[in-house]
């Protein structure tokens, strides 16, 4: 699937000022990156850089978590830390892909958090609506990311796959930058899951988190 900016503006927020970037696929799904110390590279011309890899954080949308401040998950928490954190580095981006719930979208994902409400893990979940565990896919962080002439990254995150992923498609990540944030009594299930059963990278100091916020 192909992928083509459309537009970028200044963004003001709590954290700082970002550019906000407009890419669409070919069927019409819009995401969004937000930028601090990167220009747009002409794609004609440009060469290789020598700045420093830049701070990235790859985050799939969560409306009850980034809007709601839902407990449920450590979404919104991980957007905000990341956004400050991007503010702090003076050089980096958020890619902000459209694919809430893992990707099975927003209804799916409130059935399966009514699963969840039963006793179910968020996994087992998605799997007895006949989903799967992690629809998302990261097609369009390359061409985001040659959009600001990035070829190297250091990665906020937990998850192996999104490593894997901008490995196999040539962005060497040089770095991978844990975030462990919003651990609270009501999602310590959903991160014990993500760890236990999905392969996320969660250490020593997610249990420690877990004991201070019991």
């Amino acid at each position: 699937m192909s992928y083509q900016f459309i537009t970028s503006a200044k963004l003001p927020t709590r954290h700082g000022e970002f550019d906000i970037h407009i890419f669409e696929n070919e069927d019409g799904q819009e995401h969004v990156m937000l930028t601090v110390g990167l220009p747009v590279v002409d794609q004609n011309t440009a060469t290789p850089s020598e700045r420093p890899a830049p701070l990235i954080r790859i985050h799939s949308e969560c409306l009850t978590g980034d809007a709601f401040s839902s407990l449920k998950c450590d979404c919104g928490p991980q957007l905000n830390s990341a956004m400050q954190a991007v503010q702090e580095a003076g050089c980096g981006a958020i890619l902000y892909l459209r694919q809430e719930g893992r990707g099975i979208g927003l209804t799916n994902k409130i059935r399966a958090y009514a699963l969840q409400d039963q006793g179910h893990d968020t996994l087992d979940a998605n799997l007895m609506l006949g989903l799967p565990a992690d629809a998302r896919i990261y097609d369009m962080c390359g061409p985001m990311l040659a959009h600001i002439g990035v070829d190297a990254v250091r990665l906020i995150t937990n998850n192996p796959n999104k490593i894997a992923y901008l490995t196999e498609h040539g962005i060497d990540v040089v770095e991978r930058v844990p975030l462990l944030v919003g651990v609270n009594d009501m999602n310590a299930e959903y991160l014990a899951t993500k760890r236990d059963r999905m392969g996320h990278l969660l250490d020593k100091d997610f249990n420690t988190a877990i004991h201070l916020n019991k």
